[in-house]
C-alpha cells in the first residue's frame, strides 16, 4: 500500500533552473520531466522520438510548466555534443539527467560481443560522453548530475551481467567525478530504483518481477513519481550538500535477495 503522494517538494522550488532529461519520452523519463517542469524548471526532454517527446511537452504544458522536446540519439558522441550546447546556450545547465537507457535480459552465456557492446555504449559510454560535453556549462551555474542506475548493482543480477557491469561502471564514473568536480560546486550522484513498472519492461522481466515482490522487504515496486520526486530534491537547495552517492529507491531489495531476471535450473548432485 502507498504511503500517500510523492510530491512533498515546496512549489516553485526549482524556478528558473534550466534542466535537460534524456530519454524523456515514456517511463520515468517523462514522469521526471513532467516533475521538473511542474516545480519550475524549464526542461529539455532528449530521446530518439520526438513524437513522444512533444506528448510530454504537451503534458506538461497542460499542467502550466516549460518543456522543449528534442530529438538526439545519445549514443552518437558529436550529436549529443551539438545538442548539449544548443540546449546550454548562454546561460548553463543546472541539472543533467541521465535517464535513456535500455537492456535484454539472458543468461552471460547468451549474450554476444554485440549484445554486450550495444549495452554498454548505451548505459556507460552514452552517459560519460553527455557529463563530459556537459561539464563547461554545468560548472557555470554549479549545477547537479543524476544518473540512473539500478537496485543492488553491488551484488550482482542474474540475467543482467551487461547491465549491471555498465551501471556499476556509470557509479564509479558518478563518484569519480563528485571527487574532481566537486571543488567547481558540481554534483553528481547516482538512483538505484527497483521494480518499476512502466510500458517498456520487458515482459519476460516484469512476468518474473511479479514473481518475486516477496523479495522487496516493502513489498511493492519503485513508482516513477516518487523517482522523480527524488531527482527533483537532488536538483534542489536543500540537497547541496549531497554528492557521489548511490541512494537505493528499491523498497529494500538490494538488502534481500535480490530481484533477478533470470535464475539457473538446479543441478541435482
Amino acid at each position: 500500500m502507498s504511503g500517500g503522494s510523492a510530491e512533498v517538494l515546496a512549489d516553485a522550488c526549482l524556478a528558473g533552473r534550466r534542466c535537460l532529461v534524456t530519454g524523456a519520452g515514456s517511463g520515468i523519463g517523462r514522469a521526471i520531466t513532467l516533475r521538473l517542469a511542474a516545480l519550475g524548471a524549464h526542461v529539455t526532454g532528449i530521446g530518439r522520438h520526438l513524437e513522444t517527446l512533444e506528448e510530454t511537452a504537451k503534458q506538461a504544458g497542460k499542467r502550466g510548466g516549460c518543456v522543449a522536446a528534442v530529438a538526439c540519439d545519445v549514443r552518437d558522441a558529436d550529436m549529443a555534443a551539438e545538442m548539449i550546447s544548443q540546449v546550454a546556450g548562454d546561460h548553463g545547465i543546472d541539472l543533467l539527467v541521465n535517464n535513456a537507457g535500455g537492456q535484454f535480459y539472458a543468461p552471460a552465456t547468451q549474450i554476444s560481443r554485440r549484445g554486450w557492446d550495444a549495452v554498454i555504449d548505451l548505459n556507460l559510454s552514452a552517459v560519460f560522453s553527455l557529463i563530459l560535453a556537459a561539464h563547461p556549462h554545468l560548472a557555470r551555474r554549479r549545477g547537479a548530475v543524476v544518473n540512473m542506475s539500478l537496485t543492488g548493482i553491488d551484488r550482482g543480477i542474474m540475467g543482467a551481467a551487461h547491465g549491471v557491469a555498465a551501471r556499476a561502471g556509470v557509479l564509479g564514473v558518478t563518484r569519480t567525478l563528485a571527487l574532481e568536480w566537486g571543488s567547481q560546486g558540481i554534483r553528481l550522484n547516482c538512483i538505484g530504483p527497483g521494480i518499476v513498472f512502466t510500458e517498456n519492461l520487458d515482459p519476460t522481466a516484469r512476468e518474473r518481477a511479479l514473481e518475486r515482490m516477496d523479495a522487496i522487504p516493502l513489498g511493492r515496486g519503485t513508482d516513477t513519481q516518487a523517482i522523480a520526486e527524488l531527482v527533483a530534491f537532488l536538483a534542489s537547495d536543500a540537497a547541496q550538500l549531497i554528492t557521489g552517492q548511490l541512494l537505493q529507491i528499491d523498497g529494500g531489495a538490494h538488502l534481500g535477495a535480490g530481484i533477478h531476471a533470470w535464475a539457473p535450473e538446479k543441478v541435482r548432485a
